[in-house]
Formats: structure tokens, C-alpha cells, sequence
């Protein structure tokens, strides 16, 4: 049997009033997942045990069977895999976003999400001005980039932007939490004051300004860690993998995964992404691998904006424009494939973040007897057949190891 896995990001979601009380899912226009729905059993996962952040980089890592709790390292070292760049062991890796800040308080965690190749300029500038023999800015994708420190400790309180829009900056800075990181939290500290003295006067921003968009006034530093130790996802499940994604996270958990790496063009973490070369890509793929994990970022960038509306959006272009699709083609293959659905962490439109509410999921594994499921949606699953699960309770359940 082949095996694949579709995410949509941050898809889960809280009942909205304009909504009649229903939640996204609930609202959008989704036939092809409730089908699946329909021909599979579903549940309620515990993705993020409650005692680590509600973070993309642990809920990933935990679907795909990882024991987080032990190999938690934050997104940091995640995304430098998938750039590519190698860390010593003394390496404190970590996110750097650029953001717009706005009578001092945090707009946005994206700088209105700013492109690519405008980002590239303001992190060579960063390199330039700011960077030394100890401290490092590699460029990543829009406004998700990496800082490496050396020598660094990782005892260091670091607030993810995207949890704070709208509170003044100075209130949620870098906080050391034991005295030996009280060096480390100066230096992050003293990095993001310089960027908004160096960013806001840049060409870039200067003509980003001028065109009604937000700027990219300063960094923001977050989720921190050194280089985990991680066996390969052969050597858990004894299956060959690919991952499609446009997020660097996803790309590094791979990496570390020992994965394929599979870029698509035109793959964007917005609504305005590549669905249909994604989900060719990963049928194509499903012929070499033994496993796919196609993640999509839409739902969960709707979700931290706080619009509804474009997330139903999102929603049913992921329904009509990928999954439609996937399961058509995988239809006509001589072997059967299991179709996972789930989202990595809820994040509610009203909250603007990640929580650490179990998700809906289903499984569709061809033969097996579906349960009384008819809809996909964070209440429909209550009654399903795998109930509430945690750890890595999913992947066993996908691959038939329950």
C-alpha cells in the first residue's frame, strides 16, 4: 500500500458568529473531503502535547512519529536544514522574521508579506551592518529567514511574533531565563533594535512605503535551538518518503527525515499557491515513494490575517484544486493508496495563532470498513472511529501498525 498525507495548514478552527456559529470547515464548500470522510474513519488528534509550544515545527514532527518531547529544537535548526546551511553543535539556529512594526507595536509577523527578492536585499544589508564572525543571517523564503549564533544558549525566552499582533514590541522582547543566558539575550536583543535604526531607510522599504505596503522595519528573533539528533523515516517505519511543500520548515524536517525534497513552481505559503502542480506532484511522487506528505500553508496564513473569508477560500481551493484531484488519479493505481487529511494545530481566526486544540483527521485506507463520519469538521469527528489520539498513535494508524 502507498500512503500519503494531506496538511492544510492551521485548517482547524473555533465556531464564528458570522458564521451561524459554524466553523470554517463547517462553512466552506469542501465535497472531496467529506467524501473521504465518508469512505474512511476519522478522529480528534492531540498534535502538540501541552506542555511544548503550539508550533508548526512540533506538530510536523509529531505527525510524522517523531518523538518531539525528546527531539524538540525549535524551527530554527528545521529551517537551516532546508537551507542547507550545517551547524556545529555549539550553533544556536534560529528563526528570524522579518516584520512591520507600527507606533510600536508588532502589525504583522510577515511585513505584509514581502517578497522574496525584496527580502534578500534587506538580509544582505542585515549581513553587512549587523553580522560578524559569531553571528550569521541566512536568506530564506519571503519574510521567514535564519540567524545563527555561535556560542549561544538557547535559555533565552522568545515570543513568535505571529502569537502577539497588535502588542507593543518592547513588551514581549527577548527575556533570559537563567543567568548563563543573560549574554545570548543582550546580544538578540541588541540585534533587533539595530535592524529598525538600519531597515526603515532602505530602498526597498522606501518604495514600499511609497506603494501603501507594509514595511519590513525589523527583525524578529524566535524559536531557538541546536542541531537535534533524528533517525531518518526509513529507519522508524522502513518506508521511503517525499515531502512537497513552500515552507523551509517542512523542507527541513525532511532533510533531517532523510525525505526527498520535492519543489514545485509557483508554490507559495498563501492562498494564491500552486494547488494543481502541488497535488501532480505528489501523485507523481506517490509512484516512487512508498509515502507523500503535501503540506499546504493557505489556511493558516487566512487564519493569522483573522480573515474568514479568504480561509473558506482556502479551504476550497485546497478541496477542489489538490485533493479532488489526488484522489482521482490514485484511483486508477494498481496498488492501493491510504489518504490521510488533517491540519497540523488548529488556528482560529478569532485568536489570530496556533492553540493547542486536538485536530479532526481522517484516514481512508482502502478495505476498511468506514465509521458513522459523514462530514469533516471539528465536531463531525467526535464520533469517529479512532476517537482522541496523541504522539504517534497517527502515523501507526495510517500504516496499519494498531
Amino acid at each position: 500500500m502507498k500512503y500519503i498525507i494531506i496538511l492544510g495548514d492551521g485548517m482547524s478552527d473555533y465556531p464564528i458568529d458570522k458564521l451561524g456559529r459554524k466553523t470554517p470547515l463547517m462553512a466552506a464548500d469542501i465535497p472531496n473531503m467529506n467524501k473521504l470522510a465518508k469512505m474512511g474513519r476519522c478522529g480528534k488528534y492531540q498534535t502538540v502535547p501541552p506542555e511544548l509550544p503550539a508550533g508548526s515545527e512540533v506538530a510536523n514532527m509529531a505527525i510524522l512519529g517523531y518523538d518531539v518531547r525528546k527531539l524538540y529544537q525549535g524551527r530554527g535548526v528545521l529551517e537551516a536544514a532546508s537551507m542547507g546551511v550545517k551547524l556545529n553543535s555549539d550553533d544556536l539556529a534560529m528563526r528570524c522574521n522579518l516584520i512591520c512594526i507600527e507606533d510600536e507595536k508588532i502589525k504583522n509577523h510577515s511585513a505584509g508579506h514581502i517578497s522574496s527578492e525584496e527580502a534578500h536585499e534587506l538580509v544582505n544589508l542585515l549581513n553587512k551592518k549587523l553580522g560578524s564572525e559569531n553571528i550569521k543571517f541566512y536568506k530564506g523564503v519571503s519574510y521567514r529567514h535564519l540567524l545563527v549564533l555561535k556560542n549561544g544558549r538557547k535559555e533565552v525566552k522568545l515570543t513568535p511574533p505571529h502569537d502577539v499582533p497588535g502588542i507593543p514590541f518592547r513588551d514581549v522582547m527577548p527575556r533570559s531565563l537563567i543567568p548563563e543566558a543573560n549574554k545570548t539575550c543582550n546580544i538578540l536583543t541588541d540585534l533587533i533594535l539595530m535592524s529598525q535604526k538600519i531597515l526603515p531607510e532602505h530602498p526597498v522599504n522606501k518604495k514600499r512605503r511609497a506603494e501603501g505596503k507594509d514595511p519590513a522595519n525589523s527583525i524578529w528573533l524566535w524559536s531557538a535551538g541546536y542541531k537535534p539528533e533524528m533517525k531518518t523515516f526509513k529507519e522508524l517505519f522502513g518506508k521511503t518518503g517525499a515531502v512537497i511543500s513552500a515552507v523551509d520548515l517542512l523542507w527541513g524536517i525532511g532533510v533531517y527525515a532523510g525525505m526527498d525534497i520535492i519543489h514545485v513552481e509557483d508554490a507559495t505559503g498563501l492562498y494564491t499557491t500552486n494547488y494543481e502542480g502541488k497535488a501532480k506532484a505528489a501523485v507523481a511522487a506517490l509512484k516512487t515513494h512508498d509515502f507523500v506528505y503535501l503540506h499546504i500553508e493557505a489556511t493558516d496564513e487566512a487564519s493569522h490575517e483573522g480573515n474568514v473569508e479568504l480561509k473558506i477560500k482556502s479551504l476550497e481551493y485546497l478541496d477542489k484544486r489538490a485533493i479532488k484531484y489526488i484522489m482521482e488519479e490514485t484511483e486508477k493505481f494498481s496498488e492501493p493508496v491510504a489518504i490521510a487529511i488533517l491540519s497540523d494545530h488548529a488556528t482560529p481566526c478569532s485568536v489570530r495563532t496556533h492553540t493547542h486544540d486536538p485536530v479532526p483527521f481522517i484516514i481512508y485506507r482502502p478495505g476498511e470498513e468506514p465509521d458513522s463520519v459523514t462530514e469533516y469538521n471539528e465536531f463531525s469527528v467526535d464520533k469517529g472511529y479512532y476517537g482522541l489520539i496523541k504522539d504517534d498513535q497517527f502515523i501507526k494508524a495510517l500504516f496499519g501498525l494498531t
